[in-house]
């Protein structure tokens, strides 16, 4: 979903014709997946971040074209909303120091974000969810104008066919419904990518699944949408929902969601999961390219797989297959579920965690997957979104039954894991330690951002209504964030 495209149109034989070549890519994808040598190599780390733009007022600043044209770096691109940006690294190998070479890339990138902002009177805002978003900044006019995001709304809201209804609960309830998906900008991720060889690819990612849920309740970032004290990751709950494509879906709804934590553990590897989106979703937009797959394939070449790549860009799994044919081609799994900001120092440590769990648990895979049922990882999962390090987890004792645990206790006993995932797939020991000691502060202080954010709103609305209240905390983060001083170490509101 990141480039853009050539219509935002298009008529039923065209849906025809994308399902043609989507089954031509599968098969295509099969046979290379099973070429020998397919995506070896050493693993490797990319991430994406998303970006808010606000004005002096604190307030959404809707013009990122125009920020974006004052900026000579191609890393950085517009996003789904006008007060929307991204921001794409550079991939580095995993062994070394990943972390400080991602960290450094991302300052470099958000100082020449912020330099063109401030050209126009704006400033850039690393967050889960903005709090000073009202109603009227997430109107249909919000949408980014760009063929791509316009055929996207078109086509979400062709199979719903009705107002999308949106409601959470937390410690204030927020119902409404909306005519388009713009409140999806409302929500700004941290996206980490882990390229995996073949071979280990369905143990690593169903460990990136269990340990996908202690990562977010470490890294809350979302507490507050439309003047409402929602989850710890609001966002989680407002990302599913405002692009759900299915007509007067239920909670308990047997359709699968467009935006979902998956449905099962990984029972093979990466084209499972393609399959699996094809199978299950119907395509938004169906552009047919000139390669023909299986041609290209068996002339011994390696196939963009174009129309799959773009139909899976328009299923967002929390963690999510890729296929990209550089170098030979290979597979990454897309970790989605971290929220943007406080600071890339946060950032960093927040994806360390996650991805080092995550490679000291795919060993053990077998034996995890056996106490632990991939309800219970969903579970958590959603858990750990509503109450961040209140939640209660379902995590096996040593003698491998499952019990409920505070997040906390399962982050604490985590990081020096995290650590050994880390430092046994080559990342230097000094690296990880800066970034896991980040999370060990953070578990032991008890703040997140979005404890943090909270705290903010209760003592600014004591003496002010909540828009103000919402306008003081965005100030004050943003501020603090702009230090680079971590999260934890914020000075209590």
């Amino acid at each position: 979903m990141g480039h853009e495209i050539e219509r935002d149109e298009f008529a039923d034989g065209d849906y025809a014709a994308f399902d043609v070549r989507l089954r031509a890519c599968l098969e295509a994808l099969d046979e290379l997946a099973a070429r020998p040598g397919f995506g070896d190599g050493p693993m490797s780390l990319g991430a994406e971040v998303e970006l808010d733009l606000v004005d002096d007022a604190e307030r959404p600043f809707p013009n990122n074209r125009a920020v974006l044209v004052g900026l000579d770096d191609p890393r950085v691109t517009l996003e789904l909303d006008r007060f929307n940006l991204e921001i794409n690294t550079t991939p580095v190998g995993l062994a070394g120091a990943p972390w400080a070479a991602l960290a450094a890339e991302f300052v470099r990138a958000l100082a020449g974000v912020e330099r063109a902002a401030r050209g126009h009177g704006a400033h850039v805002v690393r967050i889960g969810i903005l709090p000073t978003l009202s109603a009227d900044d997430l109107a249909p006019p919000a949408l980014t104008d760009s063929r791509r995001y316009r055929a996207l709304s078109a086509g979400v809201r062709r199979l719903r066919r009705s107002p999308f209804p949106i409601r959470i609960e937390g410690l204030d309830r927020l119902e409404l419904e909306w005519d388009d998906v713009t409140l999806e900008g409302a929500t700004t991720s941290l996206q980490v990518h882990l390229r995996v060889p073949p071979s280990r690819f369905a143990a690593v990612y169903n460990a990136a699944q269990i340990a996908t849920a202690p990562a977010l309740a470490i890294a809350g970032n979302s507490p507050l949408f439309l003047g409402k004290r929602l989850w710890d990751e609001t966002r989680i709950a407002l990302f599913r929902q405002s692009v759900d494509d299915r007509p007067q879906a239920q909670p308990d709804d047997w359709r699968p969601a467009r935006v979902s934590f998956g449905h099962g553990w990984l029972r093979g590897g990466a084209p499972e999961l393609f399959a699996e989106s094809v199978a299950l979703h119907e395509p938004l937009l169906p552009l047919v390219g000139p390669e023909d797959p299986l041609a290209c394939l068996r002339a011994g070449g390696v196939p963009s797989l174009a129309e799959l790549c773009l139909h899976n860009g328009t299923v967002w799994r929390w963690n999510r297959a890729v296929y990209d044919p550089a170098g030979g081609g290979h597979f990454r799994i897309e970790m989605r579920a971290l929220p943007s900001g406080p600071t890339v120092v946060d950032m960093m440590a927040n994806a360390a965690f996650l991805v080092g769990l995550t490679l000291v648990l795919a060993p053990e895979i077998d034996r995890w997957t056996v106490g632990l049922t991939f309800g219970h990882a969903r579970r958590n999962f959603y858990e750990a979104a509503r109450r961040g390090l209140a939640a209660e987890l379902l995590w096996p004792d040593a003698g491998g039954r499952v019990r409920p645990v505070d997040a906390r206790t399962v982050v604490e006993q985590a990081v020096p894991r995290a650590r050994r995932g880390l430092v046994e797939a080559g990342v230097d020991a000094g690296d990880a330690d800066r970034c896991l000691d980040v999370i060990a502060r953070r578990v032991e202080v008890g703040q997140t951002g979005a404890v943090w954010q909270r705290r903010a709103f209760a003592a600014a609305s004591r003496r002010l209504d909540a828009a103000e209240a919402c306008r003081a905390v965005t100030r004050a983060y943003r501020l603090a964030s702009a230090s680079e001083t971590p999260v934890h170490a914020w000075e209590r509101p």
